[in-house]
């Protein structure tokens, strides 16, 4: 079995609909959906976001986190400052955090880069462990993100938090430690 990896931090530049910047660590304990997008993608204007504000009204706060990082790797005099984000932000009512992820000289943001993203919309399921459990650019059904998600947030209410971040768990899942047999 291959073991989970540690999700790689985000590399933000600028925040919006957050008092404060968000990481993946002090996120931990919760499980996280995040949508990478740009906002002139078709694809995530008419599947990534609402997806993600589906999720956001679907599951309570205390359990799952949605973050949307805005990946822009074209366009960027359309798309690029933080004004025109906040303003489609308003505009499609997207009132959970969003990151706009930070340029690089290549071209690809850092978090993009780091993540190895192969384009938007891209989904991330993040463990309360912050191992990365799900990751898969274009459209992904409802219902199986609705599952995945309501795994990882059963891992949480079963005690996996402890395993999980102990290393014990991976995509197959948290085995029960063999103490606990007795």
């Amino acid at each position: 079995m291959a073991a989970l990896r540690p999700a790689p931090e985000w590399r933000i530049a600028h925040w919006l609909n957050t008092p404060a910047p968000l990481t993946v660590e002090a996120l931990r304990g919760k499980a996280i959906l995040a949508v990478a997008f740009q906002m002139l993608c078709p694809g995530c204007v008419s599947h990534g976001l609402p997806q993600a504000q589906r999720a956001r009204a679907a599951f309570a706060p205390q359990d799952l986190a949605v973050i949307g990082l805005h990946t822009v790797f074209e366009h960027h005099d359309a798309q690029g400052t933080p004004q025109a984000l906040a303003a489609f932000l308003h505009e499609y009512r997207i009132d959970f955090p969003v990151g706009i992820d930070a340029p690089s000289d290549e071209g690809i943001p850092q978090t993009m880069r780091a993540y190895q993203m192969q384009g938007t919309p891209t989904t991330i399921l993040i463990d309360c462990a912050g191992k990365l459990r799900l990751q898969k650019f274009g459209h992904l059904d409802d219902l199986r993100l609705g599952a995945a998600i309501q795994a990882l947030i059963g891992e949480i209410a079963n005690g996996a938090r402890g395993r999980a971040a102990e290393g014990a768990c991976d995509e197959q899942g948290c085995p029960i430690p063999q103490d606990s047999h007795a």
